[in-house]
């Protein structure tokens, strides 16, 4: 991190809610949890007078599985923000240029500031075209945050080849990948994959996740990263999570019936809803305040989407289950 730099950077505002007794449409999270999860952090915690082995060896494994790369290629990271830091913190340095869709989670600039680095925001459908050469790094989100939307594999793939042989790296965020059936990025020369294991499996305050890269990338990544980053009930939690393959069907199933009919449904009542390859909608809203106010009023929360950059106009919300969904249609009929 750049010292010179971090008192200009301000923290990062979202728009979505801590407030418990909503159903919560505007955090990026499963609704479900795999059944046996309370009984695997009960035991971790019995053990945690103790530390952890700081291999995490059963995890690393998990999560290679998960994603389809080898082992070694996965370094632990305590969600996917700290994975993010840690990835721009070895590829980075100050002055530099950094390429970063837009719109996207507001973090990705801030580290890139905090590493003394240049954002280059680029329109996300125009991200895949831009010269690699011409900047130390390329961030992307796939799918993205928050639109929704997934590059094509052949396209994303033809990307990577530009950046590899370009030598800047390619960093993926794909917090949200695990609620499709996209492929993933990890285990491609040149690409740092970043991953939260928790969103999908319904737990995202548990702060747990990885980046995963090959030869000179991994190394430094491994190298820079904090000595027990992942807290043991963390760990055991998600290596059990990353290895319940029926529940990511289940999840997978639902996100694919239920986002179509939302979907439907927005345009039926004359909002704008994006293209969407995840569990994210975002839509255009004719008044944003009178949808806030009319899913709160009805105890629901959505994200106002005009804290991301370039949106002035936008809800994003998160498939969750049919009877929710039908709560918030509702809701909205009333708002329009």
């Amino acid at each position: 991190m750049d010292s010179s730099s971090v008192s200009d950077v301000d923290p990062v505002t979202h728009g979505g809610t801590a407030d418990y007794s909503l159903v919560d449409f505007s955090l990026g999270s499963n609704p479900e949890r795999p059944s046996g999860l309370a009984s695997v952090y009960e035991s971790a915690l019995s053990t945690s007078r103790r530390y952890a082995l700081d291999d995490y060896a059963a995890f690393r494994v998990a999560a290679a599985d998960f994603v389809g790369c080898d082992p070694e290629h996965v370094v632990p990271a305590p969600g996917v923000i700290g994975a993010l830091r840690l990835a721009i913190g070895v590829t980075v340095s100050p002055g530099e240029s950094v390429v970063i869709p837009e719109p996207c989670s507001g973090e990705y600039a801030r580290e890139v500031r905090l590493q003394g680095g240049e954002p280059y925001h680029v329109p996300y459908e125009d991200v895949l075209t831009v010269d690699p050469e011409e900047h130390a790094a390329v961030v992307l989100s796939y799918p993205s945050d928050p639109l929704g939307a997934a590059y094509s594999a052949d396209e994303l793939r033809a990307f990577v080849d530009m950046c590899r042989c370009a030598g800047t790296p390619l960093l993926v965020d794909e917090s949200q990948l695990g609620f499709t059936r996209l492929p993933s990025t990890a285990g491609l020369d040149g690409v740092i994959a970043l991953h939260s294991v928790t969103n999908v499996f319904g737990v995202p305050s548990l702060r747990a996740g990885f980046a995963a890269a090959t030869g000179d990338l991994r190394d430094k990544l491994d190298r820079a990263r904090c000595t027990w980053v992942l807290s043991k009930p963390a760990v055991d939690v998600a290596t059990f999570c990353l290895r319940q393959t029926e529940f990511l069907e289940a999840t997978r199933t639902r996100v694919e019936t239920e986002r179509p009919r939302i979907v439907s449904e927005l345009r039926r009542l004359g909002y704008d809803p994006s293209p969407s390859d995840s569990a994210f909608v975002l839509f255009e809203a004719p008044d944003v305040d009178r949808v806030l106010h009319e899913t709160r009023k009805r105890e629901l929360a959505v994200r106002d989407a005009r804290y991301y950059r370039s949106l002035d106009s936008h809800v994003r919300i998160t498939v969750r289950r049919p009877r929710e969904n039908d709560r918030l249609l509702d809701a909205l009929a009333e708002a329009i």
